[in-house]
């Protein structure tokens, strides 16, 4: 599974050509191992031809990388693997070593590819050659192998003897890391990988067996790895993790990002992606995952995207808070421009029913205080109400008719919901509720307008359902 970008790959060493337009570009000729010494001297006569029917096509470094990529990982070199209780069938290749030391020579009977310098896996070289690396040996022979690997440490193994010794001992009972958000049984754990190498290293080898990405994490000093573990009474059990940039300057919030197969179609992905945006708006920025984006991916991110935006419309164009479906008072109505306040207020003095509980929500889980469950409604009232135009109109009968009324730019979403406003466009789009436009004038701005029962069709039609996180369970 690779519902996430893949991080960029690590340049190699060449040359760097001028181009036409001034800019300066790697290049890589599609035969780098052919010498000036192996091609014959050309005649005068037929020099001209020579130097235009014997120039080859260049590639660039990024067209380069991805046929290299394609070339290494055209087959699995593992069919299945061996993972606590499951045996999961791989996806993609993996360039796991088999031994702790690897000799510096390789065999001759090694599948080469040209122009790559061979590497030990221990070496910590270019990726591409750690995955060069893993193409000659023996186990890749075939994709009937079997890989064994602990899922407490994610140390890996070749033969299930090795494999059920290290269980025995192994006495890790969570990932090395702090929790960051806990509900229940369900715990994220910040993991850094300059502190914790070797852990990181073997759990991105393992994620790479069902991410298609072509680039790994060896060097894992730059990267946060948070993973999301399901307890129980003996310990935490991985179903996932995500890993980003501790600095990026592009505000990538999500480098890759995989639900462990036996696990998927949980919401546990959702959960992820909804914590990362989180870390962005803690850290006072407006992140985005890194491009580019896979098609499982892509679907992933746009699920998020437009369930955020459909949650902030659905707030912004009611008049009442969507837990208060009535209001009763007594004397004067109520001021209807204090609306953002009503949810704590009626979570107080409404009548709590014993209801059977339909639904049970995550293992363990406790009731958050009310006090923690509003701590960001003021902020987040304050930016609707500013949006919003509420307009009473009296009825013949007495009653009146409430309406209201939002005039706000595509930034004004994005800035609310703490989207990127590229991806907010895109996900409007996307989901049907930029049709409706308007035309006032030539010199005017296109208009936009979106009505409630729009976004409830929108809401129906793609199965709309709760943040799969809550943030009182935030332990940043």
């Amino acid at each position: 599974m690779d519902p996430a970008p893949s991080p960029a790959p690590t340049p190699s060493s060449q040359a760097v050509a001028p181009t036409s337009n001034g800019t300066r570009k790697r290049q890589r000729s599609l035969s780098p191992t052919t010498s000036l010494a192996d091609t014959p001297a050309a005649t005068p006569s037929a020099a001209g031809q020579s130097q235009t029917q014997d120039v080859k096509p260049e590639l660039t470094e990024e067209e380069f990388d991805i046929q290299h990529h394609k070339q290494i990982t055209a087959r699995r070199n593992f069919d299945k693997v061996n993972f606590g209780v499951y045996q999961i069938k791989t996806w993609y290749f993996s360039p796991y070593p088999l031994s702790e030391t690897e000799p510096d020579t390789e065999p001759v009977t090694a599948e080469r590819i040209a122009g790559v310098a061979r590497a030990t896996a221990r070496s910590h070289g270019r990726t591409s050659d750690l995955l060069a690396g893993g193409l000659g040996r023996d186990h890749a022979a075939t994709e009937r192998s079997v890989l064994w690997v602990c899922d407490r440490c994610f140390k890996y193994m070749a033969d299930g003897t090795s494999w059920e010794g290290h269980v025995r001992r192994c006495t890790r009972k969570h990932p090395p890391g702090r929790r960051v958000y806990q509900r229940g049984a369900h715990i994220i754990w910040e993991v850094d990988g300059a502190k914790e190498k070797l852990y990181c290293q073997n759990l991105s080898l393992f994620g790479k067996l069902f991410i298609d990405i072509k680039t790994l994490f060896f060097d894992c000093d730059n990267f946060l790895f948070y993973l999301l573990t399901d307890a129980d009474s003996q310990r935490d059990h991985v179903l996932g993790f995500f890993s980003k940039e501790k600095v990026s300057y592009d505000d990538y919030n999500l480098a890759t990002i995989i639900v462990l197969p036996p696990y998927q179609r949980k919401g546990y992905g959702m959960l992820m992606i909804e914590f990362s945006y989180e870390l962005s708006r803690r850290a006072g920025r407006v992140g985005t995952p890194e491009r580019p984006l896979s098609d499982l991916g892509l679907r992933s991110y746009l699920a998020y995207w437009v369930s955020t935006i459909l949650r902030y419309l659905r707030r912004l164009l009611s008049v009442l808070p969507g837990e208060v479906d009535r209001i009763t008072t007594v004397g004067r109505p109520h001021d209807l421009t204090q609306l953002h306040t009503l949810s704590a207020e009626f979570e107080e003095h409404m009548p709590r029913n014993k209801k059977r509980r339909t639904n049970k929500g995550w293992d363990g889980e406790v009731d958050a205080s009310e006090s923690s469950l509003s701590s960001s409604a003021p902020a987040e009232g304050d930016r609707i109400a500013s949006l919003r135009t509420v307009e009473t109109i009296a009825n013949p009968d007495g009653s009146a008719t409430t309406h209201v009324t939002v005039h706000c730019t595509l930034v004004d979403i994005a800035r609310a919901t703490n989207l990127r406003v590229e991806d907010t466009a895109f996900a409007l789009n996307e989901c049907g509720l930029l049709i409706r436009k308007i035309r006032e004038a030539e010199d005017v701005e296109e208009t936009v307008a979106i009505t409630r029962e729009m976004v409830e069709t929108v809401a129906k039609a793609r199965g709309l359902k709760k943040m799969c996180m809550d943030m009182a369970h935030v332990l940043l």
